[in-house]
């Protein structure tokens, strides 16, 4: 028996509580976690606004240790330190073929499997495959990828999700050039990684963009040369920071309708906007037909930032292993497996930057 955060149902308060995990089985690895980030992508899961079976054991951004292997397994071995990658491609699926390995279309097919039993019997799920609000989980062997050199285990977990997100927001989709203009809406987890790699990039003017004037210490530190607390009139200000043309690039985390209008409406003639934040279908976002081909912008959804995780991981950690990234500056709260709803409090009142939960 293992401690866990299971989702009972859509709405329903988290429960910490133990749950019965298999042994391995073909393929299969079990994993001790260091480490889970919370991500704003597990508040949407609980809320419904992306839908996976439930009940659920939630956390797909993580790192651990691995205790056992199945049969076949032999790219990792009991002892190796391993980050998750919650989105493994297929390799065979239309967007895999064509290198779009963010697109796989079968790459959350083990969420709909049976990870576990709570105690009375349910059966749950793994959410987003990897179940890593957990003391242990077992997953896919193509879920798991070596921590790179020179890396922590715990602040390893981060790679998972909100690093590779933001890192390839700014190098994937957006491809920010040196000396060019970014703003970044939302100063969470994602949006702190976002902030770093622009600055990485080479960007010259770096906007941070929240509601909350607290974060700006944070925002600074990550890379933001300018902060700006959103109301009706950030485009406005925007647009005066970079004179007055706009930036760029606009790259928003937030997911609201409102923002990534504002967001559009930062940018310069023909800039580029980059949407990473999951919003709900009720977050309409509305164009005249007249704007877009006056202003000429680029907006583009980004999933998982367009990354290939075993081609990035590697070009961050030299990054963070020669001082350049800093995985801790992503972190706001080091918080423990029972920390997790409130942490999930602090999200919906927007106070929430990256919790990390240490086992």
């Amino acid at each position: 028996m293992i401690r866990a955060a299971v989702l009972p149902a859509v709405g329903a308060p988290l429960e910490i509580t133990g749950i019965e995990l298999p042994e391995p089985g073909p393929g299969q690895v079990r994993i001790r976690l260091a480490a889970a980030g919370v991500c704003h992508s597990d508040l949407s899961l609980s809320n419904g606004t992306m839908r996976v079976p439930v009940p659920a054991v939630l956390g797909h951004e993580g790192a651990g240790t691995v205790v056992s292997v199945g049969e076949g397994v032999t790219q990792v071995a009991p002892g190796d330190g391993v980050v998750l990658n919650w989105a493994p491609s297929c390799g065979a699926c239309h967007p895999c073929s064509l290198g779009e390995v963010w697109l796989c279309v079968n790459a959350l097919n083990g969420a709909a499997n049976v990870h576990a039993r709570a105690a009375d019997g349910r059966e749950l799920h793994p959410g987003l495959n990897v179940a890593a609000f957990a003391e242990e989980t077992v997953v896919s062997a193509a879920c798991v990828l070596p921590v790179p050199e020179g890396v922590p285990l715990t602040d390893a977990a981060l790679l998972g999700c909100a690093v590779l997100t933001g890192w390839g927001a700014v190098h994937h989709s957006a491809r920010v050039r040196e000396g060019e203009t970014v703003a970044v809406f939302g100063v969470g987890g994602v949006g702190l990684a976002t902030l770093q790699a622009a600055r990485i990039a080479g960007a010259s003017t770096i906007v941070a963009v929240d509601v909350s004037p607290e974060k700006e210490e944070l925002a600074r530190a990550a890379g933001a040369t300018e902060y700006v607390v959103a109301s009706e009139t950030t485009a406005r200000e925007i647009r005066k920071l970079t004179g007055g043309h706009g930036v760029d690039v606009a790259v928003e985390c937030v997911g609201r309708a409102v923002t990534i209008r504002t967001a559009w409406e930062s940018t310069r003639r023909g800039g580029r906007t980059t949407v990473v934040g999951i919003g709900g279908k009720d977050q309409q976002v509305s164009f005249h037909a007249l704007e877009i081909f006056h202003w000429g912008r680029t907006l583009a959804g980004c999933v998982y930032g367009n990354s290939n995780p075993a081609a990035d991981l590697p070009v961050i950690a030299g990054h963070i292993r020669d001082g350049g990234f800093d995985l801790g500056a992503l972190v706001t709260e080091r918080i423990t497996l029972d920390g997790i709803p409130g942490a999930f409090d602090a999200m919906l009142a927007g106070r929430g930057g990256r919790a990390l939960v240490v086992f």
